[in-house]
C-alpha cells in the first residue's frame, strides 16, 4: 500500500502513544468492535453521565461540513467535554504554518484533535507530531467515521454484517475506499460497481484481498446489487472535485449507476439503502428510494453522533 494508506499498527494493548483514529486499516477487528460497543452504550445511555468532563477537543475544518461538525460538537457536549471549532481562516495552518507545528501547539492546549481536510498527508503529519489523539474527520482518500456509523446502522437494522453482501454504486471515492477497508475488518462481501475510470485504487483492493476480504469489482450495477442486503451510493461530484472533465463529464459517466427503484428490484427484498449525505435527489439516487421504506439514510446520519462518541471515548481511554 502507499504511505497514505499504510496502516499504523494499533490494537487493544496499552500504549504510551496517542490513540489516533486515522484509517480503519490501522486497527484489528476487536478494537473497532470495542469502539462500536462504546457507541452503542452511549446511544442506550449506559455509560457514565459525563465521561469527558474536563476534556477539550479541537475540531479543525478545512472543508465545509454539516454532519461532521454538528455531530462532533454535540457529541462532545453530551459527553461533558468542550469543543473548540476552527476553520482554516481562523488558523495559521491556513496561512503557511506546518501541520507539525500546529500539532505541537494544540497538543499543549487540548486533549484531542479532529481534522477534516483534503490532504491525507496533512492528517498524517498532524498525527505524527501530536501528543494527543488525532481523529480523521474526512480526507480525500477516506472517511472512517462514516463507516463506523454505517456498520452501526446496518447491525441495528439487520444484525451482524459479517457474511452479508454490500453493494456500492458510483464513484470509487473516499467513502468507497473506507468501505473496502471495512470489508477487510468486518467480514462482509463488497461489490463495487463503478465506471472503469473511477474505480478504487488497485493497490487498496489488493491489500483488502490479502487481508481476507471478498471484494468484487464490476462496471455492471445490476450485477453488484443482485441479492445485496445493503446498497450504498454517494454524491457524484464531491466538494472541489473538478477532475475527469468536471461535473458534466462525471454525471455522464455515472448516470447508469443511479440508485433507483428499478435497480433496487435486484437487491434482497429486505435490503437497506444508505447514503452518507448530502444527497442530490434525481442524480445519484431518486427521491422514491431515499425517502422510501428501505432507506435508513437518516438513521445513518444520526449514528454519526453515536459512532463518533465511541471513537472519542476509545481515543481518550474510556475502554
Amino acid at each position: 500500500m502507499s504511505a497514505a494508506l499504510r496502516p499504523v499498527k494499533q490494537g487493544g494493548a496499552a500504549t504510551s502513544s496517542p490513540r489516533h483514529f486515522l484509517e480503519l486499516s490501522d486497527f484489528d477487528t476487536p478494537t473497532l468492535r470495542r469502539m462500536l460497543d462504546l457507541a452503542a452504550s452511549t446511544k442506550r445511555g449506559d455509560l457514565a453521565d459525563k465521561p469527558l468532563a474536563g476534556k477539550t477537543v479541537a475540531l479543525i475544518f478545512e472543508k465545509p461540513s454539516t454532519r461532521t461538525r454538528v455531530s462532533f460538537e454535540v457529541g462532545i457536549h453530551q459527553l461533558g467535554g468542550h469543543a473548540v471549532v476552527l476553520s482554516s481562516k481562523d488558523m495559521q495552518l491556513g496561512r503557511g504554518e506546518t501541520a507539525a507545528d500546529t500539532a505541537k501547539v494544540l497538543s499543549r492546549y487540548v486533549d484531542a484533535i479532529m481534522l477534516r481536510t483534503d490532504s491525507v498527508a496533512k492528517l498524517r503529519e498532524l498525527a505524527e507530531h501530536a501528543t494527543v489523539p488525532v481523529i480523521n474527520g474526512l480526507t480525500d482518500v477516506s472517511h472512517p467515521c462514516q463507516l463506523m456509523a454505517d456498520i452501526l446502522t446496518f447491525e441495528e437494522h439487520r444484525g451482524p454484517i459479517a457474511g452479508q453482501v454490500v453493494a456500492w454504486l458510483g464513484d470509487g471515492n473516499n467513502v468507497a475506499r473506507s468501505f473496502i477497508q471495512a470489508a477487510a475488518r468486518f467480514g462482509f462481501t463488497l461489490r463495487l460497481a463503478t465506471p472503469p475510470e473511477l474505480a478504487p485504487p488497485a493497490q487498496l483492493v489488493d491489500w483488502a484481498r490479502q487481508e481476507g476480504a471478498s471484494i468484487e469489482l464490476t462496471a455492471d450495477p445490476v450485477a453488484a446489487v443482485r441479492g445485496a442486503r445493503c446498497v450504498v451510493t454517494d454524491t457524484w461530484v464531491s466538494m472541489s472535485d473538478e477532475k475527469d472533465g468536471g461535473p458534466t463529464a462525471r454525471h455522464n459517466q455515472l448516470a447508469p449507476y443511479q440508485l433507483n427503484a428499478a435497480l433496487m428490484q435486484h437487491a434482497a427484498p429486505d435490503a437497506v439503502v444508505m447514503h452518507c449525505l448530502p444527497a442530490h435527489r434525481g442524480e445519484e439516487i431518486t427521491a422514491e428510494v431515499i425517502d422510501g421504506p428501505q432507506s435508513v439514510v437518516f438513521d445513518e446520519a444520526e449514528n454519526r453522533l453515536h459512532a463518533q462518541k465511541g471513537v472519542l471515548l476509545w481515543a481518550l481511554g474510556a475502554n
